[in-house]
């Protein structure tokens, strides 16, 4: 059974941001269209509740996103907690490594495994993306 990636994939680390607007900069657009409107001409009440819905979908998908975020925070945890205890295949760039996992810490909240090879030596700071192999 192959297993692709147990560590969340970030889109923080390939360099994409996206650039969003919050409720306090909707706020502000829509007081500033409030005041410069024409007042022989208002804009239609249909409009303002129709952006307001919008912006609420917006905020609740933005919601949402967060919390699956979150989600994906807590099963990546799992699964490197699973690890504890198996032979795992680390590749690097002089190679690939061989070893347990003994322990687990946690860096900035990003889990990191330590190995332990064969001869006793440790290798700590391994981040779970970077396992290739999982034996029991």
């Amino acid at each position: 059974m192959a297993i692709d990636s147990i560590a969340r994939v970030s889109a923080e680390a390939g360099g994409l941001k996206q650039n969003t607007v919050g409720i306090e900069d909707f706020l502000q657009i829509f007081l500033t269209q409030l005041t410069f409107q024409d007042p022989l001409e208002p804009v239609d009440n249909r409009e303002f509740i129709a952006q307001l819905a919008q912006f609420s979908s917006l905020e609740t998908a933005t919601r949402t996103n967060e919390n699956i975020e979150g989600l994906l925070d807590v099963q990546s945890v799992a699964q490197t907690v699973g690890l504890i205890g198996k032979t795992v295949q680390v590749n690097d760039d002089q190679g690939f490594a061989v070893g347990k996992v003994s322990t687990i810490t946690f860096n900035n909240g990003k889990p990191e495994i330590t190995l332990v090879q064969e001869d006793g030596t440790p290798i700590v700071g391994i981040s779970p993306s970077r396992i290739s192999l999982v034996r029991e």
